[in-house]
């Protein structure tokens, strides 16, 4: 395997801007990957769900993996990558890392919905191939299939599959995978914001967020504590960030966290058809939801106390 990535901390899904016309806008992009990095975040997953895959061509996701790769520094990309085509997607991820990717979030194969031995097939093939660290991606919500735990399990034992990402939504499987692979060099991961501190608890190593595109010095603060054993800091910023975890799930990702992302002008609120802007009615009670974070911004006080706190646990 190559180079080790500990996997450790915050990765926000990012957002992939979009002008009116439907092209992506390469510059905001750039620039929203440099500010989720320089508030501390640690890596970036381009072309996710949040990023708009779905929508995109082969050719604009290898222009989206080596926008973000070109526009960091010193954090690992994680590309999103994976199809219901194991050769597709065997393709798609050996573009994404000569693109410049460091490793790949691979999302299970969907629609023709593969028996638990087809999704480890398409998985070993995958590790076999494409000689990165890669996390099994499982979000039944949207792939119609679940990956199991016994097939977790069966893959952890790959030294190409590095990790987890848990969107089931189902703490009591996210909790067994994380047992069973407690004395591998395995990360499980939230894929579900509102289930990042839990997960946290029983032994997760992070998160790749949505809410992290908004609100990044908040999660990654809240991560670092928990990690850190910190649970008292932890639990106050899960609870501020709870209500806007909760709205930008009001309708299907990545609606809500686009028009976020709009309303705080990190880029415009346009997506690709089929999505559809957030409905208005929705638009004034996110913007509250938005104004109520702003009214408490962290100081660099609290910063410097959190990174004393972290260095004290640490020692």
């Amino acid at each position: 395997m190559t180079d080790h990535i500990d996997f450790r901390g915050v990765y926000p899904a990012l957002t992939t801007p979009m002008f009116e016309d439907g092209r992506i806008d390469f510059q905001t992009l750039r620039e929203n990957a440099q500010r989720v990095e320089a508030a501390g975040v640690d890596g970036v997953v381009p072309v996710g769900s949040t990023g708009e895959s779905a929508t995109l061509t082969h050719d604009e996701h290898i222009e989206v993996v080596e926008a973000v790769t070109d526009a960091v520094d010193d954090v690992p990309v994680i590309a999103g990558a994976g199809s219901n085509n194991t050769q597709e997607a065997q393709s798609l991820g050996e573009r994404s890392v000569d693109a410049g990717a460091d490793a790949l979030l691979l999302i299970s194969p969907y629609y023709n919905k593969p028996e638990q031995r087809g999704l480890e097939a398409h998985y070993r093939t995958l590790a076999d191939t494409i000689d990165v660290p890669q996390i099994v991606y499982n979000v039944p919500s949207r792939t119609g299939q679940n990956i199991e735990p016994d097939t977790v399990v069966s893959l952890a034992e790959h030294e190409n599959v590095a990790g987890f990402k848990a969107a089931s939504g189902d703490l009591g499987q996210i909790t067994e995978i994380i047992e069973r692979t407690r004395e591998a060099d395995f990360a499980v991961l939230s894929g579900d914001d509102a289930l990042t501190l839990p997960v946290l608890s029983v032994g997760g190593y992070g998160t790749i967020s949505v809410v992290a595109n908004v609100e990044p010095e908040r999660t990654t603060a809240m991560v670092g504590a928990a990690l850190a054993g910190d649970y008292d800091t932890a639990r106050t910023i899960h609870h501020e960030l709870g209500p806007l975890n909760r709205a930008l799930f009001w309708e299907t990702n990545p609606i809500p966290v686009t028009e976020a992302m709009h309303i705080r002008g990190h880029h415009g609120p346009t997506l690709r058809s089929p999505l559809t802007r957030l409905a208005p009615e929705y638009r004034d009670d996110l913007a509250a939801v938005l104004d109520e974070l702003d009214e408490y911004v962290p100081t660099d006080e609290d910063a410097t106390a959190q990174d004393d706190d972290v260095a004290e646990v640490d020692s």
